[in-house]
């Protein structure tokens, strides 16, 4: 965290292919510092959601379960990031040019700006989603389904909500 406060905001391109680091490297602290431009990920869930969180833009080098769909979350749909191509017909493996582009791609390529603008609004709006009394909020939407199941039952004909049971 000492190196990071020395580089300049948006300039460290931070690369980890899982959640659980060492302990010098504390991944959602050192997401959520001005320094990291680029978060380079295997796209992972926990790591997509820090990275998201924390505002950060990445590439992304998914390699199964659910990174795959991920990666394309986080570039088609998000645009928050690009996913890193695999090199013909050698499976799972990316050269340091294809990386190379990606990084730049994220960091100051054409699209930059606007994957930047991204990450911020979805770090804005994912800082809404978790406040507390925000409409978004897990409690809140847990609450609206609960609310949502126990009306149906009650509404229909027959026993329900203990009517009719001995």
């Amino acid at each position: 965290m000492e190196w990071l406060d020395e580089q300049a905001a948006g300039s460290v391109v931070y690369v980890s292919f899982g959640r659980i680091v060492v302990a010098w490297a504390p991944q959602t602290k050192v997401l959520a510092h001005r320094a990291v431009g680029c978060f380079v990920t295997h796209g992972g869930w926990n790591s997509t959601l820090e990275a998201v969180a924390a505002g950060v833009p990445m590439v992304v080098y998914p390699q199964w379960s659910d990174q795959p769909t991920n990666a394309k979350l986080v570039e088609d749909v998000f645009g928050v990031g690009v996913r890193v191509r695999e090199n013909g017909d050698v499976k799972m493996v990316v050269g340091s040019e294809e990386m190379g582009r990606a990084i730049r791609e994220v960091m100051d390529g054409p699209k930059s700006e606007q994957i930047k603008g991204n990450a911020r609004r979805l770090k804005i709006a994912a800082g809404e989603a978790v406040a507390a009394g925000g409409e978004g909020t897990s409690k809140v939407s847990v609450r609206k389904f609960v609310d949502e199941i126990v009306g149906r039952s009650c509404s229909s004909s027959g026993p329900c909500c203990g009517e009719g049971i001995s």
